[in-house]
């Protein structure tokens, strides 16, 4: 496995957690970008739009695209169980015992 592996795994397991977190279980492609580099994940805008596809492709959220340069994500049932740590999905990070 490649270290770009390893690190969209983290980046998929962080975007989880935000929207976890977030009100109304939702968040823009632009917050969702800022807060993952927050947390020393670099990752771009594209990459970040290229994994909620691959997110939604896996029934961990659905998206929005209010307008052709936005995109809204919201975090499904089966996505909160995966960043919680009680489903595990290939892909995403496994999150640390009591994170």
């Amino acid at each position: 496995m490649s270290y770009a592996d390893f690190h969209f795994q983290h980046v998929r397991l962080t975007i989880l957690r935000i929207l976890a977190e977030a009100p109304g279980y939702s968040a823009n492609d632009s917050v969702l970008t800022d807060a993952v580099n927050a947390m020393g994940l670099v990752c771009t805008r594209d990459q970040l739009r290229t994994n909620l596809a691959w997110l939604e492709e896996q029934r961990l959220l659905t998206q929005l695209h209010p307008t052709p340069t936005l995109t809204v994500a919201t975090i499904s049932e089966r996505g909160v169980d995966v960043a919680k740590g009680r489903s595990v999905i290939a892909g995403v990070q496994r999150p640390s015992p009591g994170s």
